[in-house]
């Protein structure tokens, strides 16, 4: 059977699992709708918990990253492991203790202030639209390689379908959505990279594979480093960024992580704060098993990639290369003339230009494994974007219902119409995502990347303050967090998008990417946070008295509710 129907069976057979799972599992009420009902066990939303936090950046485009950036990708990998270890023991305990079902929330609630609910609530929707981008941009890629659409339709395709599940099912239907999606990304990524590694050194473990030998006795990364020299690329395995700045992309990556909403909620879907800490743990598992397999994955698809067309003759080449060409991601342009495809790293003299985010996606069609295993990697892609989109849109929507229109604008509201409104803002959330994803600012893991920044700069040292400080008044908070994500907002918008005269990479500050600068607006955010809340009023006693309750060990069986 030819791939794309083996595509039309595979994706078929999951999304008709995810549409079953949502309707089986719909939301009845708001409960329901955020936090689906708060009875979820520890591996059940373990593995949801996964599945949420690892996107289309962490399936499609991470290893693409470390592919083409070599050791520099590899920030990647520290920054988003590390945050999650950051998240599960430093704050979602205490937040699952605190028993609200939002960041904004929290922090409308701690700082005892409406005017930090609503900035927390702009600081939610930015981080989550930006996050959200990067995923349709992934559907779309998946879409438009394996049933040959154009990208923008199968950004659209899907919309409808991530609508469909979220708006019917909220966080119930969403959850078990994602415990079948985890199961089809993780088996969709494992499958390739174990046929590769036997077919590349004989050993079935990636990860051991990638530090093995090939047929001839060499190692895999030497052979890497060899090729890359030819081509006049750096070698794969030395970094080109500075010590600095790769310390602060991994340092915007792992606090960003801590404060980005849509994992957060994850916390509360369980029933007790015991059941959090053990969630937080199976999660950590299940995530390993993909991110130790990224680099591998990196290292098979680029030597494959160099090997089959470099310096070969365009007309002799594979058939998925014209595949791919005909997305428009991947292009052959001869310069001199001698039907030779010239991969070199001289942009001048280079004939092909490939895009990052194919190469986890085109992997098992250049090492020639079977069509099956090529439509897995399709319907994995598209579990691991549809799941983290349909959390960011709970987020969106549950901002905008719960924290918006029940706790400022109409708190007489009933909850059949705050449902409604949630529902609603969900189609509208989609609507926005999707025309994001149509004309996104840059390839998945890089949007992604400044969601992170932008979680790092604004909620970070708002929760942290939040959990730990009894001093941290509603001035403090309220400043820190603008201060935080308008100077994260300059910078990326001055260098990402070049508006205030844009910058070039020699006007970085102290040579820190916009990647990495979420970590210098985190650092502001505290000192003002910290200075303004010296020279203005204490929190009120009640205030101060739940800081203290949040922290106590005992009584961690059941959260307790003010």
């Amino acid at each position: 059977m030819s791939i794309q129907i083996w595509t039309w069976i595979l994706v078929g057979i999951t999304f008709a699992l995810y549409i079953g799972i949502a309707i089986w599992s719909r939301a009845g009420s708001t409960k329901e709708f955020y936090v689906a009902g708060g009875g979820v066990s520890p591996l059940a939303n373990g593995l949801a918990t996964a599945a949420d936090w690892m996107s289309a950046a962490s399936f499609i485009s991470m290893a693409g990253l470390i592919s083409f950036n070599g050791y520099d990708g590899s920030v990647y990998l520290m920054g988003w492991t590390g945050g999650y270890v950051l998240l599960a023991l430093l704050l979602a305990p205490y937040l699952r203790k605190f028993g609200k079902f939002t960041v904004p929330d929290f922090i409308g609630d701690r700082y005892y202030s409406n005017v930090a609910r609503s900035v927390a609530v702009f600081c939610a929707l930015l981080v989550s639209f930006t996050y959200v981008a990067g995923q349709m941009r992934g559907v779309g890629l998946v879409f438009s390689r394996f049933l040959e659409v154009d990208i923008n339709t199968g950004v659209i395709i899907g919309m409808i379908i991530v609508l469909f599940y979220a708006v019917l099912g909220g966080m119930k239907g969403i959850t078990y959505t994602q415990v079948a999606q985890y199961c089809v990304l993780i088996f969709a990524f494992m499958v390739p990279a174990i046929f590769i590694s036997i077919q590349m050194t004989g050993n079935p473990i990636p990860q051991l594979g990638f530090g093995g030998v090939d047929e001839n006795g060499v190692y895999l990364l030497d052979k890497l480093d060899k090729l890359h020299k030819e081509l006049g690329f750096a070698e794969y395995t030395s970094g080109s960024k500075s010590t600095l700045d790769v310390f602060f992309i991994t340092a915007a990556l792992m606090v960003g992580t801590a404060g980005l909403p849509h994992v957060i909620v994850r916390f509360f879907t369980v029933k007790k704060v015991a059941d959090a800490r053990k969630s937080a743990g199976w999660a950590l598992l299940f995530i390993a098993i993909l991110y130790t397999t990224a680099p591998a994955i990196a290292v098979f698809s680029r030597t494959n990639l160099i090997e089959t067309v470099n310096q070969k003759e365009y007309a002799k080449l594979p058939e998925w290369f014209s595949n791919w060409e005909k997305t428009g991601l991947i292009e052959f342009n001869d310069k001199n003339k001698d039907g030779k495809v010239q991969y070199l790293a001289n942009a001048n003299k280079n004939e092909l230009i490939v895009d990052k985010d194919i190469m986890v996606l085109a992997n098992p069609e250049i090492a020639q494994l079977p069509n099956w295993v090529i439509a897995l990697v399709a319907a994995g892609g598209l579990a691991a974007a549809l799941s983290t989109a349909a959390g960011l849109l709970l987020v969106i929507s549950s901002s905008v219902s719960h924290d918006l229109i029940k706790k400022m604008i109409n708190p007489k509201i009933s909850e059949k119409g705050e449902l409604v409104a949630a529902r609603l803002s969900a189609v509208v959330a989609v609507c926005v995502a999707g025309y994001f994803g149509i004309n996104p600012p840059d390839f998945v893991a890089a949007t992604v990347a400044l969601a992170f920044g932008l979680a790092a700069a604004s909620f970070f040292p708002a929760i942290v303050l939040g959990i730990f400080s009894k001093r941290m008044n509603k001035e403090g908070a309220i400043a820190g967090m603008v201060i935080g994500i308008l100077l994260m907002l300059f910078y990326m918008l001055k260098f990402k998008f070049d508006w205030f005269g844009g910058g070039t990479k020699e006007d970085w500050w102290f040579g820190i990417s916009p990647e990495g600068f979420g970590t210098v607006a985190m650092f502001v955010n505290f000192i003002a946070s910290v200075i303004i809340s010296r020279f203005t009023p204490k929190p009120p006693t009640e205030v101060q008295e739940i800081v203290e309750l949040i922290r106590i060990p005992s009584g961690a069986g059941e959260a307790h509710n003010h």
